[in-house]
């Protein structure tokens, strides 16, 4: 594959990242298959992996430590996420000093390496002073157990705060943002990917497949339906209104993918590579067939006639379904936050 840059780090990443989100309990249990697919995915060129504390607990972590024990790991960028939350203490989450550096090593012992290439905060904390949570990272830095850091799923206006408060307090500045991006969700084209370009940041999107709606899987004579409507039924409730609605959108998607000869994914995923903030796009394969049907993405040309028909279905800088941002501020979710008592 040919590389990109990672922002303006210096450091070269493949078109693709490797997610391990699928891995572990929480997706593909069988540890042995789970190692194969992160060995084929090297073979094929990827040399970007992405993973989190908390999938399956640090249990994704491990196969991924496992996977790269007899590799070179010089040769793999390797991220992980630190903030939600392991286990029922509260200080056992979150963005504080306490919490990140003690979790950092928690990570290097799970991953099985004494480095982390990108440390990142995996979701914004409004309890937590930014300055705090960077001043953490940098001494994890200057401590040489982590090579750069970012941002995940940060609003537009977070991330614009990270970058003063680096500057004006010496800190380690977020060199990436990693937000969700697809067909289906282009809110981040009105505001994050500008200032992510503003700022000289590098842009790994996660969820290029929309949770899977942009797999295949659903669509017009399909089940349309998944494991995770009873557990997540604002996203995956086919009966709800917005949701109705990204059905018929996936219908119309599926078939302008067939008429320029491309399967659903191959359009999903180069369509979220033509943007020229993407550095990489993160994919979750949970087996190797999955891996294997989206590993010709980045040799898709997609024409402009094409990316103007897209913009037709889904006006660029918007959600279909809003519950599908990834993150919501306290003000939104909590009426109590925005009601004088």
């Amino acid at each position: 594959m040919r590389l990109h840059s990672l922002a303006r780090t210096g450091v070269k990443v493949s078109p693709l990242c490797l997610g391990t989100m699928m891995f572990g309990e929480f997706g593909n249990r069988d540890h042995d298959d789970s190692i194969r697919i992160i060995h084929a995915a090297l073979d094929a060129g990827i040399n970007f992996i992405d993973t989190a504390d908390v999938y399956s607990r640090g249990e994704s972590e491990i196969i991924v430590g496992k996977a790269l024990a007899g590799k070179e790991r010089s040769k793999v960028v390797l991220a992980t996420k630190v903030h939600a939350p392991m286990s029922d203490d509260p200080n056992e989450q979150g963005n504080s000093r306490r919490w990140i550096i003690a979790e950092c090593e928690n990570s290097l012992r799970r991953l099985g390496t004494d480095y982390i290439d990108l440390y990142q905060i995996h979701r914004p904390d409004e309890s937590t002073d930014i300055d705090e949570t960077l001043g953490a990272l940098s001494d994890l830095v200057r401590a040489g157990k982590v090579r750069y850091i970012g941002s995940s799923t940060f609003p537009a206006e977070q991330i614009v705060e990270a970058q003063w408060v680096a500057e004006r307090r010496g800190h380690q500045r977020f060199v990436t943002e990693q937000p969700p991006y697809s067909l289906l969700v282009r809110g981040i084209e009105r505001d994050v990917l500008p200032t992510a370009q503003k700022y000289a940041m590098g842009v790994i999107p996660w969820s290029p497949l929309a949770g899977g709606w942009l797999s295949g899987r659903f669509g017009r004579a399909k089940e349309n339906t998944s494991s995770r409507s009873k557990r997540l039924p604002e996203r995956y409730d086919v009966t709800t209104p917005q949701n109705k609605q990204k059905l018929a959108v996936v219908d119309q998607l599926d078939a302008l993918a067939s008429e320029a000869g491309l399967t659903l994914i191959e359009l999903a995923l180069a369509f979220v590579l033509v943007h020229p903030a993407i550095s990489s796009v993160i994919i979750g394969p949970r087996t190797m067939e999955q891996l294997e049907s989206q590993l010709s993405a980045p040799e898709i040309h997609l024409e402009d006639a094409l990316l103007d028909r897209i913009d037709e279905i889904v006006e660029p800088g918007t959600n279909v379904n809003a519950r599908d941002g990834g993150w919501s501020p306290s003000v939104l979710a909590n009426p109590r936050h925005r009601r004088r008592h």
